[in-house]
């Protein structure tokens, strides 16, 4: 099984994007949409205070008569951040997601942010270990095993 180091080890990029708890919610916005991105981290400082998705925007902006422009990020963020480990698995991430229904967990490793995992990055992750099976369960049956 795959761990949380490994996944982060094969991503592209490193980088994890965050934003001040007193920006706007226009702000975090406009650094996902160009950085192509469904999360920021929030931080004052060093210090992670929460998260915020494209699910707190759709829920919590214009269901709720807000504007991005006049809203903090800090009035809409989600606070219980949920935090991995590098040693823990893809299947104990998959897990916690699925439960808890969420599509982002910080890594953080000796109080460290360390990276960030998606549903996407643990989606790609899982395929290829089932596509390495499949290849290796082929090779077996069409003789390559004896």
């Amino acid at each position: 099984m795959t761990t949380v180091a490994e996944i982060l080890k094969s991503k592209t990029s490193s980088l994890v994007f965050a934003i001040a708890p007193t920006a706007t919610v226009y702000e975090a916005l406009r650094l996902m949409a160009e950085q192509g991105i469904g999360s920021l981290l929030v931080k004052s400082g060093e210090t992670i205070v929460g998260i915020f998705t494209e699910r707190d925007y759709a829920r919590k902006i214009a269901l709720m008569g807000r504007t991005s422009v006049q809203t903090r990020v800090s009035d809409v963020m989600t606070t219980a951040v949920l935090f991995v480990q590098p040693s823990q698995t893809s299947e104990e991430c998959m897990q916690l997601m699925t439960s808890k229904r969420l599509r982002h967990l910080p890594v953080v490793d000796n109080g460290q942010l360390v990276g960030l995992v998606s549903i996407g990055d643990l989606v790609k992750d899982i395929i290829s270990e089932q596509k390495f099976i499949i290849e290796q369960l082929e090779h077996y049956i069409n003789g390559g095993g004896r």
